[in-house]
């Protein structure tokens, strides 16, 4: 019995299909959510900041390239062609690009009073450049379709 015929018309999640590209935006997405936990900023009066206490544009942005880049490994994981992985690791690269810049404008211009840099800015700044960059290599990365190609029908005889 094939996979098709077992389980319908959807096919089954296979973690095989996730390629390098798509685990180091998955990596990304991980380190920018952590980094959301974890103190951004310190200061000798203010003690340390969160990206939550200096919530802003940058910080949505950040966000959203997380969340394209779990879309990505999503769309990898539960598609059947390869149209919408590839539409969704194209946005990936934008919408990363985007939250790289996001995450450098907060690393280089921080809130008044904050005089040091705390971990969480360094590992979302390190998630953001990994999405764009596992994007960008997901694109580039060619395999096999899932399934193979439909062969045409026999013409009929004379």
């Amino acid at each position: 019995m094939s996979t098709n015929e077992k389980h319908g018309d959807w096919a089954p999640m296979r973690v095989r299909r996730i390629r390098a590209g798509e685990l180091l935006g998955l990596l990304g997405a991980a380190l920018v959510i952590v980094s959301l936990l974890l103190p951004w900023y310190g200061g000798s009066t203010l003690g340390t900041l969160n990206a939550w206490d200096t919530f802003g544009a940058g910080l949505a942005l950040l966000i959203a390239a997380a969340c394209a880049a779990l879309a990505m490994v999503a769309s990898a994981l539960s598609g059947r062609s390869t149209a919408l992985p590839v539409s969704v690791a194209v946005w990936s690269v934008v919408v990363g690009l985007i939250g790289l810049i996001a995450a450098i404008v907060r690393v280089l211009e921080r809130p008044d009073h904050a005089t040091s840099l705390r971990s969480g800015a360094w590992l979302a700044l390190a998630g953001a450049a990994a999405i764009p960059l596992g994007a960008w290599l997901t694109l580039r990365d060619e395999h096999a379709p899932l399934y193979r190609p439909v062969d045409p029908p026999a013409r009929p005889g004379p």
